[in-house]
């Protein structure tokens, strides 16, 4: 599915989002994360070892609430593909240069500004992947 321009507009600005899976149980995760537009995909980051991952890796089906500081909101309903190997790390770092809108130079992690060799190596260690979204359905009040 192709998302409007309005949708798309919106995904630019917006970057704060619920990130839901479907647990083992059938019941509803949710989790806050950011996303971002890479490429005309969406994105966002996790690592191999974190619970939404396994959970991806059984049901690839997620629901994504973008929404901003008021009422605006859009869910997006997705499945998710998920990117990892040795481009990951390079992955990761397009993502992050979007996101924190740093075409060049350091990048913040989590308190710290790292060259763009030590993010590389940095995402590396943690096993950093990526989390493409398929949007099959968009809907909200943007």
């Amino acid at each position: 599915m192709s998302l409007s321009e309005r949708q798309t507009e919106w995904l630019h600005e917006h970057r704060s989002a619920a990130m839901i899976t479907i647990g083992e149980d059938g019941m509803p995760k949710a989790v806050r994360i950011g996303v971002a537009l890479v490429d005309g995909g969406l994105w966002s980051s996790g690592t191999a070892d974190r619970r939404r991952t396994e959970r991806l890796r059984r049901d690839p089906r997620c629901t994504l609430f973008v929404f901003d500081v008021a009422y605006a909101y859009l869910t997006l309903e997705t499945t998710v593909t998920i990117l990892e190997g040795p481009d990951a790390p390079a992955m990761n770092l397009r993502l992050f240069r979007e996101m924190q809108g740093r075409p060049t130079g350091p990048l913040s992690w989590f308190g710290a500004e790292l060259d763009e060799d030590a993010f590389l190596r940095r995402m590396a260690e943690e096993q950093r992947l990526i989390y493409r979204f398929d949007v099959q359905r968009a809907y909200g009040l943007t």
